[in-house]
């Protein structure tokens, strides 16, 4: 298994590789909800967070089959011109439920915990590669950080299956968030490992 730091160059990859592993996925069905048009938005939505949280490089690849996006501890909030103008290029997909969409996600960064933490923005594997552990290779190489450095981290699925992946992980939910006229969310976080 190769697993490398993405660079500015891999970040149309990245979005190609996300969009194709989220396309199901509950959140993204409630926030676009034309299935035929959802690839073009959610490759949108992929590459403005890889563009956002490339210079912390931690940005990992594993296989170019797998992404996991984290933001380092005190450094998850999206500049708020950034965020302004993601959801500028993403309203015409969610149409004229922008308000309810956005109501959930605010409900949802309201109950982002306080203390300094590593946040994994991101994790996902192209739908034929699931099940190669490419994942939990892309969670350890923070992870293990975490440990060694004794920093918690946080995570936010609305993938009830992945709830137990993370699990065994070390996370535990916190909470678990219903979306307006969506899904649920389960809002997780991991202590270190000693």
């Amino acid at each position: 298994m190769n697993i490398r730091k993405a660079t500015k160059d891999d970040i149309p990859v990245m979005a190609d590789t996300l969009s194709r592993a989220f396309h199901h996925d509950p959140i993204v069905d409630w926030v676009f909800r034309d299935e035929p048009s959802r690839p073009k938005y959610t490759r949108r939505f992929f590459g403005g967070r890889a563009r956002v949280l490339i210079d912390q490089r931690e940005i990992y690849i594993a296989d170019d089959a797998a992404v996991a996006m984290w933001a380092r501890p005190d450094e998850w909030r999206d500049p708020p011109l950034q965020a302004m103008k993601e959801l500028g290029i993403l309203a015409p997909g969610v149409g004229r439920r922008v308000f309810q969409v956005m109501r959930g996600l605010v409900q949802v960064e309201a109950r982002h915990p306080k203390p300094p933490h590593w946040y994994l923005a991101v994790l996902g594997t192209e739908p034929d590669r699931q099940g190669e552990g490419l994942a939990t290779a892309l969670l350890h190489k923070v992870l293990d950080e975490c440990d060694r450095d004794e920093v918690p981290a946080y995570l936010e699925t609305g993938t009830e299956r992945n709830v137990a992946f993370y699990t065994r992980h070390g996370f535990k939910v916190r909470e678990e968030l219903q979306l307006p006229k969506g899904p649920p969310v389960w809002l997780m976080w991991r202590e270190p490992r000693l």
